[in-house]
């Protein structure tokens, strides 16, 4: 860890004290977890503090942590036993486990040449929320506006929410975990109707195994 890190590091924790913890990252890469009832004055205070000054919010995204920590497969490599179809997708979520939705802030600061990673987890997994940033960085808008329709995250007092990248009437959120990988609907140009069309999808769905080559050796 390098201490231009570990300087932001004490500078935020100075600041914030009791309202942000410190998660693990990468040896150049700063991260924190705030609660959503304190993301916007976290994020007031980020922008306006000196010697923190991130001006610039980079991108917001959401994240979908539905089988987090449930391994799809026995490890993390091709091993000579092959791989594993043993995870129980109905079971309940282990007691205490965090919400599934969180969003995630990337910050910038331009003037001081520093970065700061900033997660929040939504506490209702139905109806996940959280508060608008967009008073605190303008470019918030269409950042929400695409985690709402990607992850059906919603964000609270944003002034316009709607979808951004799927088309009108589209069912879904397509970057959640549980969505359909061929999705839910077929669309194709129908020349007698002389418009476009929605159908049912006609692929059957299936698990994709990847291919494993091994080397033998001796």
């Amino acid at each position: 860890m390098s201490e231009r890190i570990e300087e932001l590091a004490r500078n935020v924790d100075a600041h914030l004290v009791g309202r942000v913890n410190r998660v693990p990252s990468l040896a150049d890469e700063l991260s924190y977890e705030v609660a959503a009832a304190d993301l916007t004055a976290v994020c007031r205070t980020l922008r306006d503090t000196d010697g923190l000054r991130f001006d610039t919010l980079i991108d917001v995204c959401g994240v979908d942590y539905l089988e987090y920590g449930r391994d799809e497969w026995r490890t993390a490599t091709a091993t000579r036993t092959g791989f594993s179809r043993g995870v129980n997708r109905n079971a309940a979520r282990p007691a205490g486990e965090r919400g599934r939705f969180a969003v995630v802030y990337h910050l910038l600061s331009v003037a001081l040449n520093q970065r700061l990673r900033l997660r929040v987890y939504c506490d209702d997994s139905d109806d996940p929320m959280v508060p608008t940033v967009v008073d605190i960085w303008a470019s918030a808008n269409w950042f929400e506006r695409e985690a709402f329709d990607l992850f059906g995250i919603l964000f609270s007092g944003h002034p316009d929410l709607r979808r951004l990248l799927t088309d009108y009437g589209f069912i879904g959120h397509p970057f959640r975990k549980d969505f359909p990988l061929s999705g839910n609907v077929e669309v194709r140009y129908d020349p007698e109707k002389q418009r476009v069309v929605y159908e049912p999808v006609s692929i059957e769905p299936r698990v994709l195994v990847p291919r494993v080559i091994r080397r033998e050796h001796g």
